[in-house]
């Protein structure tokens, strides 16, 4: 594809009509289903902070100009389209763990110790029990024991 097809491709894009049409991808299950199938690719620290972001949204504690910056990196995240597609090896992800860090330490005055807590028990399932055994979570993110 070209750069011009790209162009096209862009011009020709409605958000409203995409997002509409991936709205199913906001559910729990799909948001879930979809870090699951990439989650060895993408790696431990985008996997985890992609988790605090979606429990953090979760979160009635959590409030509503905190959940629209974590809507959008989740929704950056699991919608197809993308600035850099995933199907490009190595940087196809690194967009998306650029906007999940980003909004990460937008947001990091709501991640409490509930929303640390149900990251760390999500990863467990995910990656086993030693998941951050080479030390990719910051400190600041690991839930009190």
């Amino acid at each position: 594809m070209t750069i011009d097809d790209w162009k096209k491709k862009l011009k020709e894009l409605d958000p409203a009509k995409e997002i509409e049409k991936y709205w199913q991808s906001f559910s729990e299950s799909e948001f879930l289903e979809k870090l699951l199938k990439y989650a060895k690719i993408i790696g431990v620290k985008s996997t985890f902070y992609s988790l605090l972001l979606f429990y953090a949204f979760k979160s009635p504690k959590t409030p509503k100009k905190a959940k629209l910056t974590i809507a959008g990196a989740l929704g950056y995240l699991i919608l197809p389209f993308d600035l850099v597609p995933d199907f490009i090896p190595v940087v196809g992800f690194a967009d998306d763990a650029a906007v999940i860090v980003y909004a990460v330490f937008n947001v990091i005055s709501h991640i409490d110790e509930q929303v640390k807590s149900q990251a760390h028990e999500r990863m467990k399932k995910i990656f086993g029990d030693n998941y951050n055994e080479h030390g990719e979570i910051d400190d600041q993110f690991k839930p009190e024991m």
